[in-house]
């Protein structure tokens, strides 16, 4: 079989070179001269079924990663979230939002006349609800990690005063529990749960910074388990711990004060070709119909929207400063 593959790589190499000699404007007509259009075509196909099969490994892991590997992803995220959800509902909506919306929007313009528009529309919004459900499932659990360091202050504060009321540490873990809202009380309860069940403190508490990581937690988790060891005033490492997480949270906010400007750049950035799209089409509608109805048209859409997300990529990475 690969004696034969490498045979007909070789016939395809012959005939390529064969058709240098032919004027570029003519090689197409060569092409189809020579094998016809059934050849051309059987050609094009074997190429692909090759390269398919060379990397098929590779081919099934990825196909794997984005189909079943998202909905798994997903789910980790939820129940890293407190988010109880039947998984087959997450295959629906993963289908929904990729191929279920690509179609209808292909069948909108379609039905409107415009299908080359339609076409090239109902696959980017396919791609981009097949490619969107991990970045918002992160948003989400980016936005309860930041409300979760928010809550620290007020968490590390009643451990401390529990400790120096006389409690143990899962008698003050369980104050926290009682008196703060999700998600630091979600959290702390899990690690409260497991302790009743068995498991030791030290490790509730490594699980608990695997869960929800941050520089915040790893100080909290590493104090604890250090100084149940080795003998402490746990309470007074406490106080120190708030005192940094303020001095953070203050710095962090004078930093968002500052480059606030940065981002509304990047917004103006990325509205002002759109704007002036709809300025000059609204002056000239004879506009429209050149943009969105022909390949060079919308050709030079998917570049201005390419140069437009790469400006404000650019713009967001600069402006990103962690403390």
């Amino acid at each position: 079989m690969r004696k034969h593959f490498v045979s007909l790589i070789l016939l395809l190499a012959s005939i390529q070179v064969y058709a240098q000699d032919v004027a570029p404007k003519r090689q197409v007509d060569f092409w189809l001269d020579v094998l016809g259009l059934k050849g051309v075509l059987f050609g094009i196909g074997l190429a692909v079924f090759a390269y398919a099969y060379v990397n098929s490994v590779k081919l099934f892991a990825w196909i794997d990663d984005q189909t079943y590997g998202t909905r798994d992803y997903i789910l980790k995220k939820f129940e890293i979230m407190f988010i109880e959800v039947d998984p087959n509902k997450i295959t629906i909506g993963l289908l929904i939002m990729s191929f279920g919306m690509g179609i209808l929007v292909f069948c909108i313009l379609a039905f409107i006349g415009k299908l080359l528009l339609g076409t090239i529309a109902g696959i980017a919004v396919l791609i981009a609800g097949w490619k969107s459900p991990r970045p918002i499932v992160d948003y989400f659990e980016a936005r309860r990690k930041k409300k979760y360091q928010m809550q620290m202050v007020d968490a590390l504060n009643l451990l401390a005063n529990g400790l120096r009321a006389g409690l143990t540490m899962p008698q003050a873990i369980g104050m926290v529990v009682d008196e703060l809202p999700a998600p630091v009380s979600q959290e702390f309860n899990l690690v409260l749960q497991q302790a009743k069940i068995g498991v030791p403190l030290d490790e509730a508490l490594e699980n608990l910074k695997k869960r929800v990581y941050t520089e915040d937690n790893e100080m909290f988790v590493t104090s604890v388990n250090i100084l149940r060891e080795t003998g402490g005033n746990l309470a007074e490492v406490f106080d120190t711990i708030v005192l940094v997480i303020r001095e953070r949270v203050r710095l962090q906010l004078k930093i968002d004060t500052y480059v606030a400007s940065g981002k509304i750049q990047a917004y103006i950035i990325g509205a002002m070709p759109f704007a002036m799209i709809l300025m000059f089409g609204s002056g000239d509608p004879d506009y429209f119909p050149l943009l969105f109805g022909t390949v060079l048209g919308v050709i030079a859409l998917i570049v201005i929207c390419g140069m437009v997300a790469l400006g404000m990529w650019i713009i967001m990475k600069i402006i990103n400063i962690k403390v």
